[in-house]
């Protein structure tokens, strides 16, 4: 049986061999331009090719509703409209005008206070996770190893997320306002897919468990997640059932804890190398992260919490549809 002095000197002797062999270990690769191009008009086309079908069984239920006033759009444009608004990245007044234009071939002309509406429009947010769910299920993601990890998204121009989190560290997890919302995301190793996912306009942690209860309503189970320092507590350890839980524990963390959490640490210290080979696979994460923000940018252009989930969830899914093992 290992004791808390154990995972302690295992941690010295992390940050002082084993991370900096990793780091220097790793090579920055040079991008091919030219086949990046090439291969992102190809996800592109596929996605596009994809989508319609997918929206049409996403749309495919009915709400039985009083009287009012007739939306001016089936539920399979607008679900189509607020994909495309968020892909081209356009605040919702430019987006009304592009459509002014494209009118001319679509018959769809709309005013920007209708594209707002719909982020907080109860069937196209039914639609969208239902799209969701279909993209994973086209796939077959059922049984999965995956990396779980928090980002942000600021909501304010005056702020950029990065440069908070570099100056503030661990506080940035938490909100100082409301210029940033939090976003936690599990991803499918195999398929570079999201397959759960919170946000939370209060901290990383609300984001966190708002993935969770996503997590506990579709058909996939978890064999294996990685996490940060952040969730290196028992009480994370234990969410995740018989699901391998691979982290890096704090430099105060103890071996009490529940059987899980000494198993884990039992784990990190006598099988250090490998341990770390499974936990650094968290760097997907970071990466799917860094591709979505890249495409999308780092700002969301709505402030309610509920039309910046709406925002966050149109981005989740063009990431399943673009990832190289798209369906």
């Amino acid at each position: 049986m290992i004791k808390t002095v154990d995972i302690r000197n295992r941690l010295k002797d992390i940050e002082e061999f084993l991370l900096e062999s990793y780091r220097e270990g790793r090579e920055d690769k040079k991008r091919d331009w030219r086949t990046y191009e090439q291969n992102l008009m190809n996800r592109i086309k596929m996605a596009v090719k994809n989508l319609e079908p997918l929206v049409d069984k996403a749309t495919s239920f009915e709400i039985h509703k009083g009287r009012g006033a007739r939306k001016k759009l089936s539920l399979k444009q607008r679900v189509i409209l607020l994909l495309l608004k968020e892909m081209f990245g356009k605040s919702n007044r430019m987006m009304a005008s592009m459509l002014a234009v494209f009118s001319l071939l679509s018959d769809i002309d709309v005013s920007y206070k209708t594209i707002e509406r719909l982020y907080s429009d109860t069937e196209v947010e039914m639609a969208i996770y239902n799209l969701h769910i279909l993209i994973l299920n086209k796939k077959e993601v059922r049984e999965v190893d995956t990396s779980g990890d928090g980002t942000g998204y600021s909501v304010t121009i005056k702020k950029h997320y990065a440069s908070e989190t570099q100056k503030r560290k661990e506080k940035a997890k938490k909100s100082s306002g409301k210029d940033f919302v939090y976003s936690f995301k599990l991803m499918d190793l195999k398929s570079k897919m999201y397959i759960a996912y919170g946000t939370s306009l209060k901290s990383e942690k609300v984001a966190f468990e708002r993935a969770m209860e996503m997590l506990e309503q579709i058909d996939i189970d978890i064999r294996s997640v990685r996490l940060d320092r952040y969730y290196s507590f028992s009480s994370y350890v234990v969410r995740f059932g018989d699901a391998k839980v691979y982290i890096i524990p704090r430099k105060n963390a103890t071996i009490k804890g529940s059987g899980k959490w000494k198993e884990t640490m039992e784990d990190f210290v006598k099988n250090t190398v490998p341990y770390l080979e499974q936990y650094y696979l968290r760097n997907n994460s970071e990466s799917g992260f860094s591709a979505d923000k890249r495409w999308f940018g780092w700002k969301v252009g709505q402030k309610r919490e509920d039309r910046i989930e709406t925002a966050l969830s149109c981005i989740n899914v063009w990431h399943n549809l673009l990832n190289p093992g798209q369906v």
